[in-house]
């Protein structure tokens, strides 16, 4: 807990508070639905609220809070909808993404997949395993050579944890989705662009139809 005794700067005390929030929220101690109070919060950080609500501003931008004027603040509920909105976006501009990566023969996205893997091997709790899975489609799709198509799906990376957390809740299939990153990591290093956006795509549909079946499947 922050010191209040040698308070940190406002901008730290804020990015100290998004933090915490978010990993709770990623590792389920804030469920879907939960309400998320200024006061309690700046209380429990040692913190004023000024730094709490900048921090909520900012997850409410990230998708994983919802600001209501009757409702106040919550943790982001994820059902059927939100978890395919979020993905059937992905699964639009990442396999292409990849794609692109790979015919550029971007070394440096190969070796930081590489890492990313290792780090969810080790990964202590779900917030952590969520945070490596993340970094590894992002080493494979940064360097696309398009840097609005790249920022795009970064703008998609907090709710597609979100989903994440809440599937592996319900159902924990990181080894299966762990499997399958190494399969499209060793399509990537032989070059097979074609097939390493088509194993990405089978990857992502197959992880949201396992999750959140759609009512008609």
């Amino acid at each position: 807990m922050v010191s209040v005794e040698s308070p940190l700067p406002i901008p730290s005390r804020t990015q100290y508070v998004l933090e915490a929030v978010k990993h709770d929220i990623l590792t389920g101690q804030l469920p879907p639905g939960q309400s998320l109070v200024e006061a309690e919060l700046a209380a429990r950080f040692g913190v004023s609220k000024t730094p709490v609500r900048e921090a909520l501003k900012t997850l409410a931008g990230r998708g994983l809070v919802e600001m209501s004027e009757y409702r106040g603040v919550t943790v982001r509920t994820v059902d059927t909808a939100m978890a395919r909105s979020v993905y059937d976006v992905r699964l639009l501009l990442e396999p292409e993404a990849v794609r692109r990566t790979v015919r550029r023969a971007a070394a440096a996205g190969l070796s930081a997949a590489r890492d990313a893997l290792e780090r969810a091997d080790r990964a202590a709790d779900r917030a952590e395993r969520s945070l490596a899975n993340r970094e590894f489609h992002r080493a494979l799709y940064l360097p696309c050579g398009n840097p609005l198509l790249a920022g795009m799906l970064d703008d998609l990376r907090d709710q597609t944890a979100l989903v994440s957390a809440v599937a592996w809740e319900a159902e924990p299939s990181w080894e299966r989705e762990a499997a399958e990153h190494r399969e499209i990591l060793a399509c990537v290093r032989e070059g097979d662009a074609d097939g390493a956006a088509r194993l990405l795509h089978a990857h992502i549909e197959g992880f949201v139809s396992r999750a959140f079946p759609r009512e008609a499947e």
